[in-house]
């Protein structure tokens, strides 16, 4: 009967550990981080490294599933729009109930039905039984972003906004860096339909540690913000373009670069993938130093530069041929990246505690559904069509007009 008594002594101990760490009472409790306030980042890194790999999962193995299903380039691509369009939809709602839902409640359920879709994935037969799924995913998955936003402002301190955010966000950063290499290892054990088995079982565990170590954020009713006045913000719809175009330079590029590489430029996919790979590293470390430069430089001239440069970037794309492939999309990527914490420090500002989160959902869901759904499906279609080189040099300019809305933004 030992065994017996062996559970209640775990949880006590986990809870324990977990809850000395992480249990958080009051607004700006973290004023730095250090110690506990580092821990409890870092647990929200993994889960967001893990929510943002929903979609960067694809990507790697899509020559994979695209030969598997016999399908073509575009409707192949066509799997990223449903996937961003259920995540744009989430994205909407998420900012708009979350709040009175709860967002720890929140945030748990979408990574415990996330698992459950995950498990399915492998016993789908059809391209049209992966679509359903994929959507779904979406779906799940964008509850994480404008729930985690709020909560992140509420535990620290304003003045450790920049760097916390931007260190919260290179997750994304990695996820993209990191989920080529992962494609790689797994796929020399399992086919490619294990590797959703092994994300099921990481989101059950996530699901139920966050829920036990995280304290609910409270926003009084009568304080939520409400819809209208949000809309009518000219700086949301700015923030909101600017995101689609930096958003498809980034990961709607991201979910064609193997079908570019395999099909266009005849690599080898374990090759296309280490180049691949690869080349998302200097994100990851532009990513966390724009936490510093947030707190020193002007917001809208850090957004300009990275939108001017990285469009130009995303237009020399196609004339790097295959010898210096690798650098070009480094290069492109690096600086690409490091708009989105700089735009959720942007967001964060110019919207007050009760609004943020909607705002976040909104500007987040018009950026995804266009820039992670239409802008990856317009380069797939431009890939059977012309090449996928006419594709990427389009959107390489409408990046570069972009970065002239910074101009406009009214940012405290």
């Amino acid at each position: 009967m030992v065994y017996v008594n062996i559970f209640p002594k775990i949880k006590t101990t986990f809870l324990a550990f977990f809850g000395g760490c992480c249990k958080l009472k009051h607004v700006g409790q973290f004023h730095s981080l250090k110690g506990k306030g580092l821990y409890f980042l870092g647990f929200l890194w993994f889960i967001w490294f893990m929510n943002f790999s929903v979609r960067t999962i694809f990507s790697p193995i899509m020559p994979l599933i695209e030969d598997e299903f016999a399908v073509s380039h575009s409707t192949a691509a066509s799997l990223f729009f449903w996937n961003s369009a259920g995540y744009s939809v989430s994205l909407f709602l998420s900012g708009l109930f979350s709040g009175y839902f709860g967002y720890r409640r929140s945030v748990s359920l979408s990574l415990f039905i996330s698992a459950l879709i995950f498990i399915a994935v492998p016993f789908s037969r059809t391209f049209s039984h992966l679509i359903v799924l994929g959507s779904l995913l979406g779906l799940t998955s964008g509850i994480y972003l404008p729930a985690i936003i709020p909560m992140i402002t509420h535990y620290y301190n304003e003045k450790t906004w920049g760097k916390v955010i931007a260190s919260h966000d290179s997750a994304a950063s990695m996820s993209i860096f990191a989920v080529p290499f992962l494609a790689i290892l797994l796929l020399s054990f399992m086919d490619w339909r294990g590797i959703f088995y092994i994300f099921g079982g990481l989101f059950i565990l996530l699901s139920l540690i966050f829920h036990m170590v995280c304290m609910e954020v409270r926003v009084p009713r009568s304080e939520r913000g409400h819809l209208l006045r949000i809309v009518r913000s000219p700086s949301l719809w700015l923030m909101g373009t600017m995101w689609v175009f930096a958003a498809g330079a980034n990961l709607g590029i991201y979910f064609v670069t193997p079908l570019y590489l395999t099909k266009e430029l005849g690599l080898d996919i374990k090759y296309a993938n280490e180049i691949f790979g690869f080349s998302r590293l200097g994100g990851v470390v532009l990513t966390i130093a724009m936490g510093f430069a947030v707190d020193r430089f002007s917001l809208k001239r850090i957004m300009f530069i990275q939108l001017l440069l990285g469009g130009l970037l995303t237009f020399v794309i196609p004339f790097a041929g295959v010898r210096h492939i690798g650098w070009a999309l480094f290069g492109q990527a690096s600086v690409i990246m490091g708009f989105f914490p700089v735009g959720l420090v942007a967001v964060s500002r110019m919207f007050s505690v009760e609004e943020r989160s909607l705002a976040t959902g909104i500007m987040t869901t018009f950026g995804v559904i266009c820039g992670l759904g239409f802008i990856p499906y317009l380069l797939g279609l431009s890939g059977d069509m012309v090449g996928f080189k006419w594709g990427i040099c389009l959107l390489g300019i409408c990046v570069i007009m972009a970065s002239g809305l910074t101009r406009f933004l009214r940012i405290p």
